[in-house]
Parts: structure tokens; sequence; C-alpha cells
């Protein structure tokens, strides 16, 4: 079987090699890695606008190419999201809490070395899984029915409202309102409007992209209006500055580990999102971390882990799509409507009927990753060359590429709006010391829950022991109850300490310092 399949990767190096596909291939992950720095684009938008070109192209360079512009888009958009704090593509959202820090520090360089490190890394796993793993990812797929996901959900929930810093209450009621967000808009049972307040633009719901670009872009650069200077002193950037040390890559490894198995897990499961997996590999990175307070202040393990379980799923999304027909988000579903409109009806027989698309596919992710490290190291110097640029002249810049992106999704004026009451929000917020990031999981999320929760409870006949009969998701139901136990004892624990700090006993008046300190004063 093993050298059957290798059988089939050498035909397909040889159709992907071919000089149109080639081409083709290179063509569409140039476009996505421009299209995913632009603040408001994304794989999305890009596949939308270039699918007419499909319908007069032969299928195999038709793919190749809205493929590359899928995983070229997934680098582009970090780049955005660690040089100047915003997510082009909602998945990095999470990387910005630890990727712009790190370029305030003077390390957007590292960063993005790292990024391109993990992504290559991860991408390679992907390929590889995808070669050799498809039935049996698909066969674990089956297994996953509206009971499993709802749990596996409910876990992702709880993980990421513990994943900010500070207070976990204040990431739990973050959470929630991501959440209410989440339910704006057409019942999906009833077709009832849900918080929409009369107004018909609402009745779709809130726009996932306005809220990142929001939350992130627009809050940051309210809360720095009236800084002159530019993001960060880089100074001349050389190619050795781009390379991480041995000690952030002693760090980083095993979070690209990590994440690559989030992600190849997540990507296999038809119906989630490549949002979803950036956060709970952020969750997982923290709660294996010696340091979790530390997160959000630059960690590298924090870029690291979410941008390879980005790029793994990114991979590995195509085993549902291609095998079964089912797409696993948006992006995927265009890639589908791409096949269907050349003729191609995906599903188990397309690997037998049509080799030359799914072997070439396989193929042609190997080149375009190998096309996009050519691409960006040269370009890096380019990209960190932004944080050179004054404050003043970045900050209307930035909003009107943010704007012109958002407009572009659906061509409302409305949306605009939307980023921008979400970026006055997310000022306050941060403000405050409320981390942003769980609203967006809470956003993400949420409909999913409840529709997997009313599918489940609807095959159940309402019985509510389903969610923990069921062996995978009475696995997950008992680690979220572990998860809340844990916080609650960390909780616990913090209080206890700090009513021990209260209780000290009091140094007597006119102590001299050094009784001072050693009666818990703490006299400086």
């Amino acid at each position: 079987m093993i050298g059957q399949s290798l059988h089939d990767l050498w035909f397909g190096f040889g159709v992907a090699f071919q000089g149109s596909n080639l081409l083709w291939s290179f063509f569409g992950v140039l476009v996505g890695n421009l299209i995913g720095v632009l603040p408001g684009m994304g794989a999305l938008q890009a596949i939308s606008i270039l699918l007419p070109l499909t319908y007069v192209m032969h299928p195999v360079p038709a793919i190749l190419m809205l493929a590359g512009i899928f995983y070229g888009s997934q680098y582009g958009g970090a780049i955005g999201a660690i040089l100047m704090n915003m997510p082009s593509h909602p998945p990095h959202a999470v990387t910005c809490l630890d990727g712009y820090p790190m370029t305030k520090q003077g390390k957007g360089g590292v960063a993005l070395g790292v990024t391109m490190i993990a992504s290559f890394f991860a991408a390679s796993v992907g390929i590889i899984v995808m070669i050799f793993a498809s039935p049996l990812l698909v066969q674990i797929a089956f297994k996953f029915g509206p009971t499993e996901i709802f749990s596996i959900m409910l876990l992702g929930l709880l993980a990421g409202s513990t994943m900010s810093r500070g207070s976990p209450l204040k990431g739990v009621a973050m959470t929630l309102f991501g959440l209410l967000c989440g339910v704006v808009g057409t019942d999906v049972n009833s077709g009832s409007f849900r918080f929409a307040f009369g107004l018909p633009e609402l009745s779709d719901g809130l726009e996932l992209v306005a809220i990142s670009m929001g939350l992130f872009g627009v809050a940051d650069f309210l809360l720095n209006v009236n800084r002159m200077k530019a993001i960060g002193d880089t100074g001349t950037l050389k190619l050795s500055d781009m390379r991480p040390s041995k000690e952030e890559l002693k760090r980083a490894f095993p979070a690209m580990v990590r994440g690559t198995l989030v992600g190849t897990v997540f990507g296999a499961m038809p119906g989630t999102g490549p949002t979803i997996t950036t956060f709970i590999a952020y969750a997982l990175e923290r709660k294996v971390s010696k340091t979790p307070n530390k997160f959000g202040t630059g960690m590298i393990e924090g870029v690291a882990g979410p941008e390879a379980s980005a790029h793994s799923k990114t991979q590995v999304d195509f085993i549902p799509t291609m095998s079964l027909g089912i797409p696993g988000d948006a992006v995927m579903a265009l890639i589908l409507g791409a096949l269907l409109i050349q003729g191609i009806q995906p599903g188990p027989q397309l690997i037998t009927e049509h080799p030359d698309i799914f072997w070439g596919l396989i193929a042609s992710f190997w080149i375009g990753n190998v096309i996009l490290v050519i691409l960006n190291v040269p370009m890096i110097g380019v990209w960190v060359k932004l944080l050179k640029v004054p404050y003043k002249y970045l900050f209307p810049a930035a909003m009107f590429f943010i704007a012109t992106g958002v407009y572009s999704t659906q061509n409302s004026l409305f949306q605009i709006w939307e980023v921008l009451v979400f970026g006055i929000v997310g000022a306050v917020l941060m403000t405050l010391e409320f981390s942003v990031a769980p609203i967006l999981l809470g956003f993400v999320l949420g409909p999913m829950v409840e529709e997997n929760f009313r599918r489940a409870l609807l095959l159940s006949r309402g019985d509510m022991s389903v969610f923990v009969t069921r062996p995978i998701s009475g696995t997950f139901i008992g680690l979220c109850a572990l998860l809340l136990l844990g916080v609650g004892y960390s909780a616990w624990r913090g209080r206890g300490g700090r009513k021990a700090m209260v209780d000290l006993p009091k140094p007597p008046e006119g102590a001299p310092p050094a009784e001072a300190a050693s009666m818990g004063g703490g006299g400086k």
C-alpha cells in the first residue's frame, strides 16, 4: 500500500511539474500571499473573484491555482497579524496575541521566521497524512456525529475562555459576549430574527471579518492614535535577524508538533473551520506551559502553535472535501464548487476516476510551500520595513485598506459601521484589561454549539444523557469537567495566597526597615 502511494505521488509530481500547471500554481501562491497581507482580504474574497476564470481552464490547473491561493493566503495573513496587529484572515486573530508584542520588542523578523518554519513543517506533515492516512481519518470523521461535535466544541469554548491573561472570569465573560454576538440573525430552525433590532442588514448575522478587524486592528489603532513614531525600530534587517536562536527553536518546535496534531485532527472533521483550530492550539500551549501568565507578552510558542495548526489543517481540509464531498469551511465550499463546475464529482471514486487531479494537487502542495519559502525569505525584509513607517501615515493607510477589504466582502457599507462599533468596543475592553480574543472564539463556536446541541437532542428525543453515554462525547465532557475543576482550584489557590498576604501581621510602629521587611511589611 505504501509502495503504491509513493508511485502515485511520483505520478502527481509529474502532473504538477507540467509547464502550465506549475505556472498556475505559482500564480495562485503569489496572489494568495499578497492578498493575505491586505486587511479585510483573504482567500475567500480572492477565490470568489477568480472563480469565473476557472470556467475556461482545464480542471487540473484550475484546482491547483485555487489551492495555491488558499494556503498562500494563510501565510500572508500571519504577516499582517504579526507586524500590525491586523488579522486579515480570522484564524490569525490569535496570532496577534503574541506575534504583535514580539514586533514591538523588535522581534518581528524572528516571529515571521518562526511562522515560515512552522508553516512548512506543518504543511509537510499534513501532506504526508493526506497521502497515507486518508482512509483512517475518513473513518474517524464518520464517528463524529452532532453529540460528539457539540462536546468537543464545548471543550474548545471552555479552554478558550481561560486562555486570556488575568482573571478567568473575565475570559468567561468575554466568551459569553461572543456567544451573544453569534446568535444575532436568523434562527436556523424557526426562521425568526434574533437580536436583530429591526435591522434587515443583521438578518444574516454579524460578519466575522468585520468583528476580527474591529476588535484587533481598529481597537489597537484607536488606543495608539496619538503615537507619532513607528511601531518598532527595526534598523537594518539582515537574514540573520529573521533566524530564530537555538533557544527559541527549542521552545517553538514542541509547539509546532502539538499545533500540527491539533490541525490534523480538526482538518479531518467536516464543518470545523480553521479559526477554531488556532484558538484551541493556543489554549493548549497555555495549558502545557510552565509560565502561562506570560502568554500575550510575546511568547514564541503562542505564534508557532497556532500557525502550525492553521497550515496543517489547510492541507488536511482537502481530505473530507475531496473524499466525502463535505467542505470544512466556506473556502473549501468554493473549491468544491469549482470541481462541480468542471463536471467532477468529489467522493470516494475521485482518486480512481481523476488521479491527475488528486495526486497532482497533493504534489502541488509541496511545490507551493517551497515556492512560499522562496518568495518570503527575501520578502520578509520588505514586510518588516513597514514597521519603519511613521504611525501618522500607517494609521490612515491601514484604515483605508480595512474599510476597502471589509466592504468588498459583501459590498455593504453597513459592515464598515460594524468594524467601527467593534473597534470602539474593543478599545474600551482593552482599556479595562479584558482580553478580546475569547469574543471571537465565542462568536465562531456559538452557532455550531447551538446547532449540534439541538440536533443531538432531536435525534435522542430530548434525552440529555446521550452526551455522557456515548463514549467519545463522554470523554470530552469529562475533560470539560476536569478543566473547570482545574480553573476553580487555581482560583482558590490564588485567593488563598492573597488572603495570606492580607493576614500578615503588621509591623510595630517605629520598627526599623529591616524588621518591617522581615515581618512582611515590604518596606522599600
